[in-house]
């Protein structure tokens, strides 16, 4: 038994992959909610329809009446033969009439008229009662014999009533309700085969495109014959395939940048010891060269330790900024004015002039935060401000919406384009000679692994305004 039952699976497993294949897709999936979609409204305007071919099926037997009863009228007494009326009844399938003029009533009936198990006057009804009448007919299966009665279509003065059995109605309802269902379902079907096409043309073969494009990227990131090529399309699906063609160049020329840094940073690294040790080497002899009795060479000294000592820095900041670890966040409660006061008792100077911090942060204010990233970054751009020809540099704090906000304000003389136009990135934002520009990419990466940010907030001839966001710190927390 379970053998056979691992068969019929076996035999089955096929079907069921390809059911899945089949349905996964979101073009069989439209195929099938727009044919549902479709019989869904074709089923709300059956009983409005079935209810109308009701009324006009019991309309023409009013009107087949009013006919018959012309034969009465044309005999000089209004009477004819039993056998003749049988005939007349029978054309018109009903088992009595009778026609209500203004001066006179006209009947007709059988010779043993049968008693009405319902009554439908016809004269001024709504849509509403019609629909229930029509349900009440099809959820029946005897044979009623119904009182029908309205007025004449070309008489509206002449009102006419038939006695008529309720099967031959039901049947022709229920023929009428087929056809309507049939009808139906090839409107579905040819509609939703449209909606198929039209979709897999415009909408699931291009998104298709994207997918396997996508796929394709992401083998291989920084094959430039995998780059998508951006459609002439105006509408959404063109718009996305630019997007994304746009999205995957700058990141193939980021992870392109990003191996080269990082080969530089494995260069870098392996030859720190030896260029170390030559520049301290080199620091040794210039000490030495310092103490020299010759005036001209003593006056060259300072210059050249100073050289010695910026490549020290730049071979130490680049191999901190190379190293890629992202930098770990000890927070820790402290009055931010406190931190302003230990920079203030620095010397920034550039040159022989000495910078002035002004210190205007509250005493109220407390940060959360590194205490020593945060006062490396502040260091960091008053530094910036005071090699840059400035006197003077201002630092505020304000807490807003959650935030904890820092200004800090100096007199320079500005940024030059370039720098603006190159802020934060390594290597390239450097505003003076022989700067590499780390300085403040490794101030933002600081800043944000606290979940806050810097930015430029303006700079013109007259001074610099950065601005520095953290997460302020919860009241009664």
């Amino acid at each position: 038994m379970k053998s056979t039952a691992r068969q019929l699976a076996g035999k089955l497993m096929p079907f069921r992959r390809l059911r899945s294949g089949v349905f996964a897709g979101l073009s069989a999936r439209l195929l099938l909610l727009t044919a549902a979609f479709v019989m869904i409204s074709e089923i709300l305007i059956f009983l409005p329809s079935v209810a109308r071919d009701r009324l006009a099926y019991l309309d023409d037997r009013i009107d087949a009446a009013r006919l018959a009863v012309f034969a009465l009228e044309a005999t000089p007494d209004n009477m004819v033969s039993q056998s003749l009326a049988n005939e007349l009844l029978a054309d018109v399938g009903a088992h009595g009439i009778v026609v209500h003029k203004a001066d006179s009533t006209l009947m007709i009936d059988s010779e043993m008229p049968p008693t009405p198990g319902a009554t439908y006057d016809l004269r001024g009804v709504g849509m509403f009662r019609l629909m229930r009448d029509a349900l009440v007919t099809l959820m029946r299966s005897d044979n009623r014999i119904l009182r029908v009665l309205d007025v004449s279509r070309k008489e509206p003065d002449v009102a006419v009533e038939v006695l008529l059995d309720e099967r031959p109605l039901r049947a022709e309802m229920w023929n009428f309700g087929g056809r309507l269902l049939g009808v139906s379902l090839v409107i579905s079907l040819i509609t939703a085969a449209l909606v198929y096409v039209s979709l897999q043309w415009l909408l699931v073969a291009p998104m298709r495109r994207l997918t396997q494009g996508m796929i394709k990227f992401r083998e291989d990131p920084q094959d430039v014959s995998r780059v998508i090529a951006p459609a002439t399309r105006r509408d959404e699906i063109g718009q996305a395939q630019r997007e994304l063609a746009a999205m995957q160049e700058a990141l193939r020329q980021a992870l392109s940048q990003k191996d080269r840094l990082a080969a530089l940073g494995a260069a870098v690294t392996k030859i720190n010891h030896d260029l170390r040790n030559i520049l301290s080497t080199m620091r040794l002899l210039s000490d030495g060269i310092a103490a020299s009795a010759v005036p001209e060479v003593r006056r060259v000294a300072p210059s050249l330790v100073a050289a010695i000592d910026r490549a020290v820095a730049l071979c130490t900041g680049t191999l901190t900024y190379t190293a890629g670890a992202a930098p770990t966040v000890n927070r820790a409660r402290f009055a931010l004015t406190g931190l302003v006061e230990e920079l203030a008792d620095l010397e920034f100077r550039f040159g022989a002039e000495r910078l002035l911090l002004d210190n205007k942060v509250p005493g109220s204010i407390i940060a959360a935060a590194d205490r020593d990233q945060l006062f490396r970054v502040l260091q960091n751009l008053i530094q910036n401000a005071a090699e840059a020809g400035a006197h003077r540099v201002t630092v505020q704090a304000a807490e807003a919406n959650g935030l904890l906000m820092l200004e800090i304000a100096d007199d320079g003389p500005g940024m030059p384009p370039k720098a603006r136009d190159n802020l934060f990135k390594p290597f390239a934002g450097s505003a003076r000679p022989g700067g590499t520009g780390l300085g403040l990419a490794i101030a933002r990466e600081l800043m944000r692994a606290h979940g806050g940010d810097i930015a430029l907030d303006e700079t013109t001839a007259s001074g610099t305004i950065f601005r520095l966001t953290l997460p302020g710190v919860a009241r009664g927390g």
